[in-house]
């Protein structure tokens, strides 16, 4: 069975860092807004609002270095889970868990404003499960 989705938008807001309460794992979710490829009837590209959760050292990379605006580059699989609420009502998060991101923005508009040339940081670590 294959579970792949490969994504490029840009952030809706900065990364948002936490850190497990138990173990103290570092990670950061982001919402990636993705074109589509197709106009609707205004002419005009509707575009899909991803979530994404990234893990461990890449967490704290994409907290340190994306921005509202950011484009990026995901690499990962589709999950599922659900949750109850306080009042008792069932919700339901369908969410990307990144295994890579890569930084797409020149590293001078990510990274105070220093002049670099290369553009992306690729971020590749082991998700728990």
């Amino acid at each position: 069975m294959i579970n792949r989705v490969v994504l490029v938008g840009r952030l809706t807001k900065d990364p948002e860092l936490r850190y497990t309460p138990n173990t103290g794992i570092a990670v950061t979710t982001f919402t990636l807004a993705v074109n589509r490829n197709y106009t609707n009837q205004q002419g005009e590209r509707d575009a899909d609002f991803i979530p994404v959760v990234v893990w461990r050292t890449a967490a704290e990379h994409c907290a340190n270095y994306l921005r509202k605006g950011s484009l990026a580059g995901v690499d990962g699989r589709i999950q599922t889970r659900s949750y109850e609420t306080p009042d008792g009502q069932k919700r339901y998060v369908t969410e990307v868990v990144a295994e890579n991101v890569r930084f797409l923005d020149p590293r001078s508009k990510s990274v105070g404003g220093e002049d670099f040339t290369s553009f992306g940081e690729e971020v590749n670590e082991d998700v728990p499960f």
